[in-house]
């Protein structure tokens, strides 16, 4: 295809949304910080860069998934980042999960330069990752999103346009509150289950069927039930993602009622040892709390 990628962040997410699009016959450039990560893409077709500069110089799109906002700010704005090889006219494409102020502010440094910018934030973890089935969540300049639009389908099964720049991130960040929040009331409604003598799988299957049914209920109920804390969304970074919501909700002069809660429980799981296994080791913190596991 003539259009040419470039793919910063090889990580849990990046590596397979970079590999749908080599496999999609688009030519990709990648960088990551670990060099090793890059080997995997280079096998099936990717070309390397030694920086950000130099994946955007070889780039008509740029896409960028990195962890938090000062990372998207090191790998676009800092030393030989992505601004210092972007031709004019090029496309930006940040599908982390940031601040919505600094994206913004990224993206008007960008225009500064002539280059442009699409906040894009996914969501769907690692199995939407691989199987190409992400929500994506995109905010800029609409006529620029109609031009990466194909790029985004091969990412993702649901691309939903948001405004301008910086309302993909807010739309994520709402995502997060109610996604978070929804498996939060799940563990603790499994939680009362066990407590009360009920059969947590029976209570799980009657949920599946009724107006409380959701994906988490779908998809992170059973790997409870099988003590499967394997992260497909990491815990560190769902607590990165509600401490994004807790800041900006500051900015804007919001108060929060269970976005914090949410977070207090996180922290537990951390303090526990589970930052790094997935988000629905939430249940361990109130495991913790209430003296009663959740057993298959």
């Amino acid at each position: 295809m003539s259009v040419k990628l470039g793919f910063i962040g090889l990580g849990l997410m990046g590596k397979p949304m970079s590999t749908n699009l080599i496999k999609a016959g688009y030519k990709v450039t990648v960088w990551n910080r670990t060099s090793t990560h890059m080997q995997p893409l280079v096998e099936i077709g990717a070309q390397t860069a030694a920086s950000p500069s130099e994946v955007a110089s070889n780039s008509d799109i740029t896409i960028t998934i990195v962890s938090d906002s000062l990372d998207v700010e090191e790998v676009i704005l800092g030393q030989n980042g992505v601004i210092y090889g972007a031709k004019p006219g090029s496309v930006v494409v940040d599908m982390s999960t940031i601040s919505p102020t600094v994206t913004t502010k990224i993206a008007s440094t960008l225009k500064e330069s002539l280059i442009h910018m699409i906040d894009a934030p996914v969501s769907g973890g690692d199995t939407g990752a691989k199987g190409g089935t992400l929500s994506i969540m995109a905010g800029g300049d609409k006529e620029i999103f109609d031009r990466c639009l194909p790029i985004m389908n091969v990412m993702g099964s649901t691309v939903t346009y948001c405004g301008s720049n910086g309302m993909g991130q807010i739309t994520k960040l709402v995502n997060q509150i109610v996604g978070l929040g929804t498996l939060a009331a799940m563990c603790e409604g499994l939680i009362f289950a066990a407590k009360s003598g009920a059969d947590p799988e029976a209570v799980l299957n009657a949920l599946s069927g009724g107006a409380a049914n959701s994906w988490m209920v779908e998809n992170q109920g059973a790997k409870i039930f099988e003590r499967d804390f394997r992260p497909g969304f990491m815990v560190d970074l769902a607590q990165k993602d509600l401490r994004l919501v807790q800041e900006y909700a500051s900015e804007i002069n919001l108060p929060l009622i269970t976005t914090p809660i949410v977070s207090q429980i996180y922290r537990t799981v951390q303090r526990l040892g589970g930052g790094r296994d997935g988000i629905q080791s939430y249940v361990k913190g109130l495991e913790t709390l209430s003296g009663i596991k959740v057993n298959k």
